[in-house]
């Protein structure tokens, strides 16, 4: 049964009081489902994407345990954990859950990389009361002695699948190892494939099993459509478009081509901004900052920061190249036609990208209309100016990256990730430590899963 209002689910005064101050009063379908659940000390599977406010379905509960059972953390201990795939969603949880914590005395801080580790060890040797942090970082954190597990009673997994497809297995079973056998643990996922069905089965006890769709069907409410353009008249179609758009998200393939497109859009007086895994982490929340502020019109984006975009004003999403994961469509036109509103996703295709957009058709049960333009013709391309481009930086060290022990770019006092058996991390195309965040390089033989129904776009709720 569903409940019309927060106080029904019997939370502590203090958290119904936040909620009144952040404008949240009605519960959305999984947190009503889930909290109840929770605070009755059960394991919950959730299956639930982003925009469902899955975030306060697993934080409010476990925060209102904490208020009535008090006491401080030790030293550099924590009472609940909350793993995250991106410092994106880590950073986005970390934002909820300081707004639900508003007024009382429980403490949070959040880990991953990307920065000096320098100031989230002495943050835990202080002793927290939750820790939202990403795989790779807490392993670095624990091996250096600054934080212990022993003491943590919650555990969440927060869009499992994501952190499956991102190779962090071994950090997530190496993590659990470390838990206490007595401890309630909270899994989400957006899809449930068989790899996310053996790993709750490993992780959870008897779990409360809730399962929900976004509000937003994003077949109504998204306007989607493709058009034919050969790869090389991608960005002349763009720049002639764009000014006519409003708030963009334009996602690419790779990294290197987004900083290409982002670079090409600022030649053509197109303000854009690149954001990837690895671009710094002030880089990226700078252009997250300005983008949702409306200085900055067009955000370039890779797949692995889609679910990290939570503005609710996007009007459209750009294709640029069609995603090597069919799933990862959906995830990139949920950034618009969010909290009610409408949007509109444009697909550009190369000829030679036609079977990855069967692929798509056969996810989401839809039939697109390819349809030709003036930059469909390849050979209408206009000839590239030489010089027009410097040079490209020289890169130092050997090929695929790495500056010095710290890996490329790492900051002082950060460690490069190591393997299982103190042999360094074996290292993408990319030079980005696999098991480390990276951008989406899928298994090219995996089969696509079938989706019952339409994609299901994302709608703005509590968390």
């Amino acid at each position: 049964m569903t409940q019309t209002n927060f106080q029904a689910l019997g939370l502590a005064d203090a958290l119904l009081s936040a909620l009144a101050a952040m404008d949240f009063t009605v519960p959305t379908p999984i947190q009503a489902q889930a909290i109840p659940a929770v605070l009755k000390n059960r394991d919950v599977l959730g299956i639930a994407q982003t925009g469902t406010g899955k975030t306060a379905a697993f934080s409010l509960p476990i925060i209102d345990q904490l208020l009535r059972a008090g006491g401080k953390p030790k030293s550099g201990s924590a009472k609940v954990l909350v793993l995250a795939p991106t410092r994106e969603l880590a950073i986005q949880i970390a934002d909820n859950v300081k707004g639900f914590t508003a007024g009382t005395p429980i403490r949070h801080m959040t880990v991953f990389g990307g920065v000096s580790i320098r100031p989230q060890m002495e943050a835990a040797r202080r002793g927290v009361d939750i820790v939202i942090a990403t795989p790779g970082r807490l392993l670095d954190l624990i091996d250096q002695r600054g934080l212990t597990l022993a003491d943590i009673s919650h555990v969440v997994f927060d869009e499992a699948d994501r952190m499956l497809d991102m190779g962090f297995i071994r950090d997530i079973t190496r993590i659990v190892k470390m838990l206490p056998t007595n401890r309630q643990s909270l899994l989400f996922s957006a899809t449930m494939p068989d790899n996310i069905a053996s790993l709750a089965a490993k992780f959870l006890k008897s779990p409360v099993r809730v399962e929900v769709t976004p509000e937003v069907v994003t077949v109504e409410k998204i306007d989607q459509s493709v058009f034919l353009v050969p790869q090389k008249m991608k960005k002349h179609w763009l720049i002639k478009h764009l000014p006519g758009f409003e708030k963009t998200v334009i996602f690419t393939r790779t990294k290197h081509g987004a900083n290409r497109l982002s670079e090409d859009l600022e030649k053509a007086g197109i303000g854009a901004l690149a954001i990837h895994g690895n671009k710094s982490q002030g880089a990226r929340q700078r252009a997250l900052s300005e983008f949702h502020a409306g200085k900055l019109r067009v955000l370039v984006a890779t797949d692995i920061v889609a679910r990290g975009i939570h503005v609710d004003d996007i009007s459209h999403v750009v294709n640029f190249d069609l995603p090597e994961e069919p799933e990862s469509y959906v995830h990139r036109i949920g950034r618009t036609a969010r909290a009610g509103k409408s949007g509109i996703a444009v697909t550009l295709c190369d000829p030679s990208e036609r079977s990855k957009l069967r692929q798509v058709e056969k996810i989401t049960g839809l039939r697109f209309d390819v349809q030709t333009n003036e930059f469909s013709d390849a050979s209408a391309a206009p000839e590239e100016p030489r010089g027009e481009r410097g040079p490209r930086p020289q890169r130092s060290g050997r090929p695929g990256g790495g500056a010095g022990r710290g890996g490329r770019g790492a900051p002082s006092g950060e460690r490069r990730p190591h393997g299982e058996h103190g042999r360094p991390a074996q290292r993408n195309e990319s030079g980005a430590p696999r098991g480390e965040e990276r951008d989406s390089q899928p298994n090219r033989n995996r089969t696509p899963r079938r989706r019952g129904g339409r994609p299901q776009g994302g709608s703005r709720a509590a968390g």
